[in-house]
Order: C-alpha cells, then sequence, then structure tokens
C-alpha cells in the first residue's frame, strides 16, 4: 500500500533540499550582519497561548491536540508567541534592547493553496525593549536586505508602509466609534486580498452610513503622509512616519519603499508602524509582514515592554524568486570537493595493497581536514568513475592508478580536465592550504 504525503506539506528531495537550505542560510546570515542573534523554542506549546493573542477562533486554524495528562496543546502555527513567554521569562537578565532572530518550522490548518500550504518554515526578526522608530526602521531595512541579497529589485517589489496608530487617529475623526476599530481593521485588511467589489460591498455592510463609507474609502485612496496632513491635520504617529520614510532614505532603501494607508494588518496586537511587502505586478499575495506590537509581552503576563517585528514565509517567496529565474539551481547543488576514482584492473601495488584500500585510506585522512570526498561503491572502468564524479559534482577527482608505485596521485580538474601528477604525502601536507590540490 502506497502511503501519500499529507497534504499540504512538502517533501525535500535533495535538489529541493538545496533550495530550501539556500533560502534559509541567506536569512541567517542577514539577519547576524545586521545585529540578530538566533533563538527557537518548542514545536509543542500550550493551546491557551494562542487564544490569549488570537481569541478562541484560532483554534480552527491550528493543529491542536490534548496530551496524555488532558493538557490542551498546539503545534505552533507562529512563534511571536513563543517568544513573548521566553523574553517575560528572563525578562530581568536580558540586555536590551532584545535583537533576535528564528527561522521556526510552522503548521497551520490551512486550506492549501499557491503560496499557502500547511506546514511551511518562516523568517522571523524581531526588536524588544526599543521605543524609537529606529527599531522599525532597523527591521524593515533587515527584511529589505534581503530580498535585495537574493537579487530582487525595487522593479520587482514593493514594501508598503503604514501606521495602526495614524489609522486610528484617522477613522475616529472619520466618525468610527473606537470601540468598533479592532473589527473594521479585519475588514479593511482584506482591501489587497478581495476582489474590488466584494471589499466594497464588505465595508458598505459593516459601516452602514453611507457618509462614513465615502470618507474612508477617500482616506484609503491617499499616497502620501502630506495628504494625510491636508485631510486630519498635524499627528504625532504622522510625523512618526515621516520620520521613519527620511531613515529608510537615509538607509539608501526608499526607492523599495511607499506609504499605503491600506497596509493594515488584520491582528489586533499591531500598535504602530506596519508594513507588507508585495511583488510589484501584484501576482501574489504578500511575501511578508510585520509591525510594532508594544502590548503583546504585557498581554502574555509581562512588564508592557515595546517590540516590533517581522515574518517571512518561504513558499512565496520561492515562487517569486523562481518566475524571476532568481533560483539558480547549479549554484545551490551540493558537490563534493574530491572524489576518489581507482583503476580497477591493478591488481595490488609492489606493498601488497589494493587500490580501494588506499582509497578509503585515503578517503579517510581528507574528511579529517574537514574536506568532502567519497568513493565509488562499484569499481567499474575509470570511465565510468570520472562520470559518476562528475554527476556527484565533484570539484577535483583523484585517481589512484600506477603512478602509486611511485606514491604518486592524479589529481583531475572536473571543470577544465587538466591534470597534475603529485606525491601522495605533499597532496597530504598541502591539503586545506594554497597549493592548489
Amino acid at each position: 500500500m502506497k502511503i501519500p504525503q499529507v497534504k499540504g506539506t512538502r517533501d525535500f528531495y535533495p535538489p529541493q533540499m538545496a533550495v530550501r537550505n539556500w533560502i534559509i542560510d541567506g536569512w541567517k546570515r542577514v539577519s547576524r550582519r545586521n545585529g540578530f542573534e538566533e533563538y527557537d523554542g518548542p514545536i509543542l506549546e500550550h493551546l491557551q497561548m494562542y487564544q490569549v493573542k488570537s481569541g478562541d477562533e484560532i483554534v480552527e486554524q491550528l493543529f491542536s491536540l490534548q496530551d496524555r495528562g488532558g493538557r490542551e496543546l498546539a503545534i505552533r502555527p507562529e512563534i511571536t508567541p513563543t517568544l513573548a513567554r521566553m523574553v517575560n521569562q528572563q525578562i530581568n537578565s536580558l540586555p536590551r534592547p532584545i535583537k533576535w532572530f528564528s527561522v521556526p518550522r510552522l503548521c497551520r490548518a490551512e486550506r492549501p493553496q499557491k503560496g499557502r500550504l500547511r506546514e511551511f518554515f518562516q523568517w522571523n526578526i524581531d526588536i524588544i525593549g526599543e521605543d524609537s522608530v529606529r527599531a522599525d526602521a532597523d527591521i524593515i531595512f533587515t527584511t529589505v536586505d534581503y530580498l535585495r541579497d537574493v537579487g530582487l529589485t525595487a522593479d520587482d517589489i514593493v514594501m508598503k508602509l503604514s501606521s495602526r496608530r495614524m489609522l486610528a487617529a484617522a477613522l475616529m475623526k472619520i466618525g468610527v466609534p473606537p470601540d468598533r476599530l479592532d473589527s473594521l481593521y479585519a475588514v479593511l485588511d482584506k482591501k489587497n486580498k478581495l476582489p474590488g467589489e466584494t471589499f466594497e460591498k464588505m465595508l458598505d455592510e459593516f459601516l452602514a452610513d453611507p457618509a462614513i463609507v465615502s470618507k474612508v474609502r477617500a482616506f484609503m485612496e491617499l499616497e502620501s503622509i502630506r495628504q494625510i496632513e491636508d485631510m486630519f491635520g498635524r499627528h504625532e504617529a504622522v510625523d512618526e512616519l515621516a520620520e521613519l520614510m527620511s531613515l529608510l532614505e537615509s538607509m539608501e532603501i526608499g526607492d523599495y519603499c511607499r506609504f499605503d494607508p491600506g497596509i493594515v494588518r488584520g491582528l489586533a496586537y499591531y500598535t504602530g508602524i506596519v508594513f507588507e511587502v508585495y511583488d510589484k505586478a501584484s501576482e501574489f499575495r504578500a511575501i511578508c509582514g510585520g509591525g510594532r506590537y508594544d502590548n503583546l509581552l504585557k498581554d502574555f503576563g509581562g512588564p508592557a515592554i515595546s517590540a516590533t517585528g517581522m515574518g517571512m514565509g518561504d513558499c512565496v517567496l520561492e515562487i517569486l524568486l523562481r518566475e524571476k529565474g532568481l533560483l539558480d539551481a547549479g549554484k545551490m547543488k551540493s558537490g563534493l570537493e574530491y572524489f576518489i576514482a581507482c583503476v580497477s584492473d591493478i591488481a595490488a601495488f609492489q606493498d601488497n595493497r589494493t587500490p580501494l584500500s588506499i582509497a578509503v585510506e585515503l578517503a579517510a585522512k581528507i574528511r579529517r581536514v574537514n574536506k568532502s570526498v567519497d568513493v565509488s561503491y562499484k569499481l567499474g572502468g575509470l570511465g565510468k568513475q570520472l562520470k559518476e564524479a562528475a554527476a556527484r559534482n565533484a570539484k577535483k577527482c583523484i585517481i589512484i592508478g600506477e603512478e602509486f608505485n611511485q606514491k604518486q596521485l592524479v589529481i583531475k580538474d572536473m571543470a577544465t580536465g587538466e591534470q597534475q601528477t603529485v606525491g601522495y604525502n605533499a597532496f597530504l601536507a598541502g591539503l586545506g592550504g594554497k597549493s592548489g590540490f
């Protein structure tokens, strides 16, 4: 009986694993060069932790279970609650600001579709304990730093920015009651995700008042921070956005960034600057999103500490990179530094050792200096072994043949085809050096 993979999950054969590693290695490299430290947490958490953050409706969106002790648990659908729990546990001993990153494997009870699976990897970067807009700018810069690093230009993607504080102030001036703001955010968050007519109908039904609906529509169409000031006057949240845009210009990523009041982020825990990254052609869902969440640690029983962060999944990112021709399989393919081939018709050398015994001994010595090497399990003709070396993407092939009677190895460069004869001891002495062997 053949058992298929679970719907919405992926098998990672070596070629797919190479792509996954390339993406994740890039996330980690960029995180570290921007001053973030790596952390991780358990794949299982108490279900209540997600209910605190997102309400009881979250239970329908994740995989939950009851353990043998009767505890309600969940496979983590995100890592931000884990981050909040971990920071709260050691809040008095952690130096601030806390700049952490993580690349967790997450599971959500999604309906599988393009760019959205039930199991995926996500890059998370967070700064905790810093109030200034510089922290938001650093999160945004690190995000763009990676996307730029993999070859995406300002012609390919756009970072759309807004502010929940600004949005709240504007909506209340328009006439939306404060107690309806959180519910309205969830509606407005659909603007870039639904057909125009569907969104307009949803907005009409939610607000009911045509005058307020008209003003909200006008607000959502604004294209600059100056227009916000013209419509509503000065506000500290507008000044904060202006400062952020100035910082991003100084960081030389202003061409990637654009103000968009339609960026809301539907989750209620966002409190300030929010952002999402999209492809310029708007063919895919958001590549990533994030913002400031100054109340989350307090909601989890800790002190009131400011925080800002971002999450980027691997699914949409990989689709976009393939679309743009930025996933070079040749560069990602793992390969050997050496492959050892034996001339199989030599029965034994003058010291009665077989080519195979020499090959496995040499392979062990090479591995001890942290170089990758392999030997064929089936010693056919030399031609077949050279083909195997090429298939294994080996940089060089070490040929053990008649020359070994004089303690000599033949080193073949698999890219150029050039060969050189090198003394066995000289080869070992030169491993890891600049000998070029």
